[in-house]
């Protein structure tokens, strides 16, 4: 694809290092991105994330890019239930409250808050957490004081909670061209802190850099008014845009360009009521690296001492870069990787499955998917030829021993008519072997963190596509070992931890009513199939994996305004028949993980708080640097985390203290995971992220920062 490239910084950028705009150029500012709002919305196209850093400052004019989240007016494939895309200071209340029903009136909205950014260096709505920024906009009137007199008369109108009382562009067009030319700052109005422009300078691979972007899409009669950043692609009519100016790494390609998602057929039941569901994944707070994110060690060279001891590189090893391809729909999302043998085994993006050899980055074969990515579907497990296995998400010990199997999803095309299913490839050439329908349920039941496949040893176990019963298949011939049908009434989820299958189970009514007070545990027989003792657990909880043979779990519940909160760990000791529920000192947000005894809680805005397992006791809390990290993978002589843009930062295990971080390799968001980012191969660290990003380096001589 050949796209146009723009010179100029930010809107962002240029706040951030100027403050606020006035005079003329604020007047310029206001009727150029009307001017170029009015052309996307004549192309039938919503944005839908207008905010300073999808702005270009040109000197032909203010350039609108990054199509990535847009949508042709008429679509809804984009979003769904409990999904919410955006960023919460420049959304309007029906993107938080009702995202399918957004249309170019939500655009509106968000213009005007980037009109009140633009002169005063802050938006309408800023609290200290983009949860409360996100009530302030669905509940509270715009903070308007700062704004100059004339422009306020123009831009109040335009955040109206009802999308019915806001003008349309044309309307607005007609006020802004009435502006004076000399718009006034007001006293006051001076820059302070503003979440979304410390995110994406965060985030940048260069602060300074000028801004790209893709083909024009529109343009607009006026002077300075364009809409940059993509022509219509997919089959939603929604395009993609990239801004960065730097020259592109080895390796990167058109696959590196973000694009939109398909997002997943899933709901969160906790979060169902909630209007500001999706905050979670869009929040956008990001807190300082500091001095220490620099790669620093003892001997003064740079190198990260406690990453050289017992851990080798595969032999040759040197680091690389080579995104992985984004299947038939050319639509990159993220992918996650397991290490097995020489290579490490990629799904997601829009691919099933690739093998990508550890040394050099080469990749052996890739299978690719039918259609758009489905977000959070990743590689489901390997299973080795002595059939010992490795799920995607309960297990975090690598596997020593070449792959046999390769387990992977493929979501249905749109239209198609088929199931999604489950596939097993030959590691070898990656040449499918069988695959199957099942059902995407496990998130309902078993939180974010749940698989819909879950590998353990030489079988594989999935839902049925009618949501009736557990299946368990081999993993090489795909042959039914057994099945087992769920208990009437219950929906259930397949769960793998330590080497053992169990079954989650909830009340339909109360997955229904978006209420789970209670869920029943069973351990699986692999070979028979048949259901050990039954553990009633005060729900909704989820699974994190296994600690000295025990299956544990958190206990989740709604914080303020919906936002999760987890407040037990509950631990079931089947040899026992005995369920342990340690309450928590105090509720922690954000995505926990387990790992060598600890549950670690990553919050939005990178910060860790490490707590003990078995007893519940705190043992530290810190921030990454890292905004909207996952992990933690444990690494060469540290704790790993990595970000949607590539960003890695290694913690110290003991005392959480920041050893190093890295700079972001892409332009990728800041939404939570449950799935790690960052895998290992001996002290070689393999880091997935956006737009199908895949990368290598050596954990003892981490990229340097900066």
């Amino acid at each position: 694809m050949a796209t146009t490239y723009i010179e100029g910084p930010t809107l962002a950028q240029r706040i951030a290092r100027r403050g606020p705009i006035g005079g003329a150029e604020l007047r310029s500012l206001a009727i150029g991105l009307a001017e170029a709002l009015r052309d996307i919305h004549r192309a039938d196209v919503v944005h839908r994330d207008l905010k300073p850093s999808n702005v270009v400052l040109s000197a032909e004019g203010p350039r609108v890019i990054d199509f990535g989240i847009s949508r042709a007016a008429d679509q809804q494939t984009l979003t769904m239930t409990g999904r919410v895309i955006g960023t919460p200071p420049f959304m309007s209340p029906e993107q938080l409250q009702t995202p399918r029903g957004v249309g170019p009136s939500s655009d509106v909205f968000s213009l005007g808050t980037l009109l009140v950014y633009a002169a005063t260096g802050q938006g309408p709505f800023d609290a200290d957490s983009p949860y409360m920024t996100a009530y302030q906009v669905v509940h509270e009137a715009p903070a308007l004081d700062s704004v100059p007199q004339a422009l306020r008369a123009a831009v109040e109108p335009c955040l109206a909670k009802d999308p019915a009382a806001r003008p349309s562009v044309d309307e607005l067009l007609v006020l802004l061209r009435d502006l004076p030319a000399e718009l006034e700052v007001l006293a006051g109005g001076g820059r302070t802190r503003d979440v979304a422009t410390e995110h994406q300078l965060g985030r940048d691979t260069g602060a300074g850099a000028p801004a790209g972007t893709g083909a024009s899409a529109a343009e607009g009669a006026g002077p300075g008014a364009r809409a940059s950043g993509s022509g219509m692609s997919g089959a939603d009519g929604s395009g993609g845009g990239k801004s960065g100016g730097s020259e592109p790494e080895p390796g990167a390609d058109a696959a590196s360009n973000p694009r939109p998602r398909r997002f997943r057929r899933r709901w969160r039941p906790l979060l169902a009521a909630a209007a500001v569901i999706g905050v979670v994944a869009a929040g956008v707070v990001v807190l300082d690296a500091g001095p220490d994110s620099t790669p620093a060690g003892p001997d003064g060279k740079g190198r990260n001492v406690a990453a050289t001891g017992a851990a080798a590189l595969p032999g040759g090893f040197r680091p690389w870069r080579q995104d992985v391809p984004a299947g038939k729909a050319k639509i990159p999302d993220e992918v996650r990787c397991l290490p097995g043998g020489d290579s490490v085994y990629c799904g997601g993006g829009g691919v099933v499955a690739t093998r990508v050899r550890v040394a050099d980055g080469k990749r052996l074969w890739t299978t690719g998917g039918p259609g758009v990515p489905v977000q959070d579907l990743y590689l489901a497990g390997l299973a080795t030829a002595d059939g010992r296995g490795k799920g995607d998400r309960q297990d975090p010990a690598p596997a020593k021993d070449p792959a046999r199997t390769v387990i992977g999803y493929r979501p249905a095309a749109e239209g198609s008519g088929r199931p999604d299913e489950v596939v097993a490839l030959d590691a070898a050439r990656g040449k499918e072997l069988w695959s199957a329908p099942f059902g995407i349920q496990s998130v309902a039941v078993a939180g974010p963190g749940a698989a819909d496949a879950v590998v353990i040893g030489s079988t594989v176990l999935t839902a049925d596509a009618g949501g009736t019963r557990v299946e368990g298949r081999d993993a090489r011939s795909g042959r039914t070992l057994w099945t087992v049908p769920f208990p009437a009434g219950d929906q259930c989820a397949p769960l793998g931890a330590g080497g053992r299958a169990y079954l989650m189970c909830a009340p339909k009514a109360q997955l229904t009513a978006g209420e789970v007070r209670r869920v029943t545990v069973r351990a699986v027989d692999l070979a028979s199939g048949d259901l050990g003792r039954s553990f009633g657990v005060a729900g909704p909880v989820e699974p994190l994996g296994a600690d000295h043979g025990q299956l544990v779990l958190a206990r989740r519940r709604a914080g303020e305004i919906g936002v999760v909160e987890y407040d037990a760990v509950v631990r079931l000791d089947q040899r026992r028949g005995k369920a342990t529920t340690t309450r928590l000192p105090r509720a922690y947000g954000g995505a926990p993980r387990l790992v060598d005894g600890a549950v670690y809680f990553t919050e939005q805005s990178g910060k860790v708080s490490a707590v003990d397992a078995a007893s519940g006791r705190p043992r530290w809390a810190r921030h990454t640097g890292v905004e909207g990290a996952s992990g933690p993978s444990a690494g060469p002589g540290a704790l790993y985390f990595g970000s949607a843009g590539g960003r890695v930062a290694a913690l110290a295990p003991r005392d959480g203290k920041r050893l190093w971080s890295t700079d972001p390799k892409v332009n990728g968001g800041s939404g939570l995971s449950p799935t790690p980012r960052v895998t290992f191969a001996g002290r070689a660290a393999i880091v997935s992220g956006a737009s199908n990003l895949l990368y290598a380096f050596d954990t003892a001589k981490p990229p340097k920062s900066g």
